[in-house]
């Protein structure tokens, strides 16, 4: 595994001995002008005197270089004394600055991790210590690949590199710490630019394990709704096939006769039981998100199927178009896809007073799997489909807004896109683009 960085760090020694270069050199060049106008202010003079008055001429001639020394020694304390207070106050200033940035460093709530050009760390706050579970002094000028989930590593290094152009950089990424604890982390990449010069760059770590079990918490409990809103439609469409199943059993029972026409009735019967139960003990099952190659027009097929159950109870007419015959492969998780089609056909369900219809259609268009989910409810306000996807906003009296925000969420984290085109009590049209699989993945 290649380390990360593989610049040497450079130093800034130089730099602060020109500096104090520049600073002598400036004194110096001051000292000489002073001295080379003082030679010829005083020439002129003693000429003058040496022609006019031989005493006065004299007395100057002892007296010049004193007075010199004099004129000189107070030009240059001043002059010295305004450079020094200037180095002073600045100074001052970056001792100030520098407090400030160690109270950051020390008391950020992230954890700051600073590293060389080569990756290897610099120094760590004292949050990202425990999140590492190890301290300062451990892992001072090691370099930082071994904190790194290895099989993003390469990833990770590009990201770093990145950076030392002068970029920042965001990602999410897994790691385990010294104490064999998983974390899910959010990195931020800053690069340390002082006076021009790449020094390093500030890794910004967010632990985002518990966000994402909130998160998690947030789907399953959202999910139990949409399985509760669904239970009293489902009792109701498996009543219809138990109702005929027990009709068959009771007319063999006194004919004592099998008739085949009917046996096949009660299996197909049977098997529309089966499939709706399962569906709906794989939606409330849970399990981790594992993105799959998937058939969409399968999962889309089961959901109608689903939700036949409450259109019927509504005595709403749905309907499903696939427009092409070729497969619709999408990456995905078989059953978020599922609670992301439910949600929306749900929420059309609710939108619907009495007699509406569903048109749910399935096509490709440039590499897109393209699902449409029409109805014609009530619609929304403009003002309303703006804030459509925000967690705890709802069109609906009762409603949480959660649902569509986890659509929404499911959607991004499928690489597409979710439209809303609504008009009042004409209807609303949800459109969902998922990116077509590619290779063998």
């Amino acid at each position: 595994m290649s380390k990360i960085g593989n610049d040497k760090p450079k130093t800034y020694k130089g730099k602060d001995m020109n500096q104090t270069h520049k600073i002598a050199g400036k004194v110096a060049l001051i000292y000489i002008i002073i001295g080379v106008l003082w030679i010829f202010v005083s020439d002129y003079f003693s000429m003058t005197q040496a022609k006019s008055d031989v005493q006065i001429y004299a007395m100057f001639q002892h007296s010049k270089g004193w007075a010199f020394i004099f004129i000189t020694g107070i030009f240059l304390y001043f002059l010295i004394r305004y450079w020094t207070g200037k180095m002073l106050r600045s100074q001052q200033e970056f001792n100030l600055k520098d407090e400030q940035y160690q109270s950051l460093f020390k008391h950020n709530p992230d954890c700051v991790i600073e590293l060389n050009l080569e990756g290897n760390v610099v120094s760590i706050n004292p949050e990202a210590e425990k999140l590492l579970g190890q301290h300062n002094d451990s892992l001072m000028g090691k370099n930082c690949n071994h904190l790194i989930n290895w099989n993003e590593a390469e990833k990770i290094s590009a990201f770093f590199t990145q950076s030392l152009q002068g970029e920042a950089v965001k990602f999410e990424t897994t790691f385990q710490n010294m104490r064999n604890e998983k974390r899910i982390i959010r990195v931020t990449f800053l690069p340390i630019i002082v006076q021009s010069e790449m020094l390093g760059v500030y890794a910004i770590v967010r632990d985002i394990t518990e966000v994402r079990r909130e998160e998690e918490l947030m789907v399953l409990s959202e999910k139990l709704s949409v399985i509760g809103h669904l239970a009293a439609a489902v009792a109701h469409e498996i009543r219809n096939p138990l109702t005929s199943l027990k009709g068959f059993v009771q007319l063999m029972d006194i004919t004592k006769e099998v008739n085949p026409l009917h046996s096949d009735i009660m299996l197909k019967e049977i098997d529309r039981i089966n499939i709706i139960s399962s569906e709906l003990l794989i939606l409330g099952k849970k399990q981790d998100v594992a993105f799959r190659r998937i058939d969409l027009a399968d999962s889309v097929q089961q959901v109608f199927t689903l939700m036949n159950a409450e259109t019927n109870l509504n005595n709403i007419e749905m309907m499903l178009r696939i427009k092409t015959a070729e497969p619709i492969s999408i990456m995905a998780d078989s059953i978020e896809l599922k609670q992301l089609f439910i949600n929306i056909v749900k929420n059309s369900i609710e939108a619907i007073d009495e007699n509406g219809e569903i048109d749910i259609s399935l096509q490709i268009i440039n590499d897109n799997a393209v699902i449409s989910i029409s109805d014609n409810g009530s619609g929304m306000e403009p003002e309303r489909l703006e804030r459509i996807g925000e967690p705890f906003y709802s069109t609906k009296e009762k409603g949480t807004g959660i649902g569509l925000a986890i659509c929404r969420k499911i959607v991004h984290r499928l690489d597409g896109e979710l439209d809303f085109e609504s008009e009042v009590n004409k209807g609303t049209t949800v459109t969902i683009r998922i990116p077509l699989a590619t290779g063998q993945e």
